[in-house]
């Protein structure tokens, strides 16, 4: 991990293993599944539910600030607790907690580099137990909304090719054949892409263990398709989880100075009455 920008951003599963009871450390399971965390986790581990706890059940928006801060002080986080993240799908909706912990300011939030799936290949030990927590006193910033992009900006960027657009999705969803995968209730008018954006899977970023490629692979893999560090990137998929991991890949392995994650994401863009619509390959 040593050639990443900020290699600190990651941990391994033996660092895990090593310091899950360490006092100042709190490890949180995120998963699309919410129901895997009851069938076994890292021992020590709580559960953050990305569809009730870190959003806005009423408004489409990510978790608001107070709320925020009420589910660390309940999680046993203070604002100098090192959190250390994971989850199914190689840490999509991990990712997405960490993006959100960003943005209000938590200084130490982290990655467990393969996540669920490579804590359970490898045969770690694994609990029902949930642990008991201290509740603590947090107080979240106002956020950063540097590292998220709106419609509006979007369209600028979209209309003037001011930023490099890159869709995260998969290619069956890129070209249109699909509007959501199989399975994920979110979805959209239409189906395609925003015009000129790069189709970049975000797994293309991981390895089959679910850890992340190495800085030269991932390096290639963006500028090989004309993504870029010295230019604004807003990357989006379909509600914002899969770009999240993008966003972090860019912007803490890659050290992109300008990374932006656009959680409207297609679920927004997909239903806008007259908003331009491209489908099939990328040319």
């Amino acid at each position: 991990m040593g050639t990443y920008a900020h290699p600190e951003m990651l941990v391994d599963t033996a660092w895990v293993t090593k310091h899950r009871s360490d006092p100042n450390v709190r490890l949180v399971e995120v998963d699309v599944d919410t129901s895997a965390y009851e069938q076994g986790h890292v021992p020590g581990a709580i559960a953050w539910n990305w569809n009730t706890q870190l959003c806005d059940t009423v408004r489409r928006d990510i978790i608001p600030k107070d709320n925020l801060g009420r589910l660390m002080e309940e999680s046993g986080i203070d604002n100098n607790t090192t959190v250390i993240l994971y989850g199914d799908n190689n840490n999509w909706f991990a990712a997405w907690a960490l993006w959100q912990m960003k943005m209000y300011g938590h200084q130490d939030v982290r990655l467990m580099n393969g996540g669920r799936k490579k804590w359970l290949a490898e045969g770690r030990e694994l609990t029902k137990d949930v642990p008991n927590v201290k509740e603590t006193r947090y107080k979240a910033k106002d956020p950063d909304l540097s590292l998220r992009a709106f419609l509006p900006e979007v369209q600028k960027y979209q209309s003037k090719n001011g930023a490099g657009l890159v869709d995260v999705r998969s290619p069956q969803e890129f070209t249109g054949e699909i509007l959501a995968p199989p399975g994920l209730p979110e979805t959209c008018q239409r189906g395609g892409h925003i015009p000129g954006a790069k189709s970049i899977p975000w797994g293309q970023a991981c390895n089959e263990d679910g850890t992340f490629k190495s800085a030269d692979e991932l390096k290639s893999l963006y500028e090989g398709h004309g993504i870029r560090p010295d230019k604004t990137v807003v990357a989006y998929c379909r509600i914002g989880e899969r770009s999240s991991h993008t966003w972090f890949v860019l912007k803490y392995l890659l050290g992109y100075r300008d990374v932006k994650n656009y959680d409207g994401s297609w679920t927004e863009w997909g239903n806008l009455v007259q908003a331009p619509v491209e489908r099939g390959a990328e040319r």
